[in-house]
């Protein structure tokens, strides 16, 4: 009997071998990360010591912090809330994560995408970490147990496996290839499971679009999503690893709650239509309707090669007059290897504001739209009020469609730029 990837890492979790799917289990998670956010980490740090008189974490080195949202900080209140976030991990020698950037790209960054690691965060966004063979769970309201607790209760999630074949047209990239996957299985076709990314396809995207494609699994219903660590993969993960494990893989015959077959030859670009994550459409459906601001970044776009795309296609041209184009890069990091290669420059000159990474754009702190705009994005969200008034709108596309977007002001097809 073989098994997958998820029953594998929660097995070993567990102190023992394989974890079968549907089994009731005591997991040790390998890292706690969270991210400092009112009613949250303040809580979380509150409740150890008043009601569970937990002063210090056991084992500060399986815990991570980031300070990525509210930054800069515009209220003194915000500020308050930082502060007590650099003195708990202070007090706890607990690694701060501060202005480096989104703490789930970050994350991968600072090693915590160890293949065979189990993480757990309160943000299902976490879940982008599957791309390097990391099983990465949103525990949002047991995550008080990570920090209070060795081991948390767990139940194993049956896994559902989409292979990918074909070849990956022009102008079409992986987060057209996700939304397609909830268009083709249904947004609640991987409910409570493990969504596994396979077949020979997965040759066509890079291990940047995988971290969008595993970042987005909430869509599906799932509570994470992975892929099999690859000898690329390993290659870039092993030597930041924080913990010395050993990778995993799903065994061949393993068994699946449910397998789909995917051909990428098909694709065209997407678009998804508010107020629903779940409204997928041909981006060619919504072509010349006007849309007043464009965001390229969030946890699972704005890296490197969103940002390279999105330089090809404006590359000698400009932003349409009126038009508001926010680049935020995912990471400092990222940013650093951009403006190395040019890419903010080429931004800059076409008429994008560009900016240091930061969450607030995603979640509408930072450039609210106001009654009847629209937008493009490669955010995670497009229900009513994500980016300001419950009465503006999100289009979600691929960072090329961006780009393209913001040149002619208004839903633009990339290929005729690139």
């Amino acid at each position: 009997m073989g098994y997958t990837l998820a029953e594998k890492v929660l097995g070993r979790a567990a102190g023992g071998g394989p974890a079968t799917a549907g089994s009731d289990v005591e997991v040790k998670p390998d890292f706690v990360l969270a991210y400092d956010f009112p009613g949250y980490t303040d809580v979380i740090f509150k409740q150890m010591k008043e009601e569970f008189g937990i002063a210090r974490v056991a084992e500060p080195e399986r815990y991570g912090i980031f300070i990525d949202h509210m930054v800069p900080a515009a209220t003194p209140q915000e500020e308050e809330l930082h502060i007590g976030t650099r003195e708990w991990c202070a007090e706890n020698g607990v690694a701060l994560y501060e202005r480096a950037g989104i703490g789930h790209q970050v994350a991968a960054e600072a090693g915590y995408a160890t293949p065979g690691a189990f993480v757990v965060h309160f943000d299902g966004h976490i879940s982008q970490l599957g791309a390097f063979g990391t099983l990465a769970i949103g525990v949002r309201r047991h995550l008080l147990e990570a920090f209070v607790r060795e081991y948390i209760s767990f139940k194993v999630p049956h896994t559902t496996r989409v292979d990918l074949v074909g070849r990956l047209p022009k102008g079409v990239m992986a987060r057209d290839v996700f939304h397609h996957v909830v268009r083709t299985l249904g947004p609640s076709s991987c409910r409570f499971q493990v969504l596994e990314f396979g077949g020979e396809g997965l040759a066509e995207i890079s291990l940047e679009g995988r971290q969008s494609m595993c970042g987005l699994a909430m869509f599906t219903g799932a509570i994470t999503a992975v892929v099999n660590p690859d000898e690329a993969t390993l290659a870039k993960a092993a030597p930041l690893a924080r913990k010395q494990l050993d990778p995993v893989v799903s065994d061949p015959d393993a068994t699946y709650a449910a397998r789909h077959v995917i051909d990428l030859s098909d694709l065209e670009p997407i678009v998804v239509v508010p107020p629903s994550p779940a409204n997928t459409a041909d981006l060619k459906d919504y072509l010349g309707l006007e849309v007043n601001s464009g965001y390229l970044g969030s946890c699972v776009s704005g890296r490197i090669e969103d940002l390279r795309i999105a330089a090809q296609v404006l590359k000698g041209r400009k932003v349409k007059a009126g038009f508001q184009l926010h680049v935020i890069p995912t990471s400092q990091e990222i940013m650093t290897q951009a403006a190395k290669e040019g890419l903010i420059a080429t931004l800059a000159e076409a008429g994008a504001f560009v900016s240091s990474s930061s969450c607030d754009y995603c979640f509408g702190r930072i450039a609210t739209m106001t009654k009847g705009q629209r937008a493009v994005s490669t955010g995670t969200l497009n229900v009513r009020g994500r980016m300001g008034s419950p009465d503006s709108e999100i289009y979600l596309c691929n960072a090329a469609a961006v780009a393209a977007s913001a040149i002619e002001g208004r839903v633009a097809d990339p290929r005729a730029y690139l």
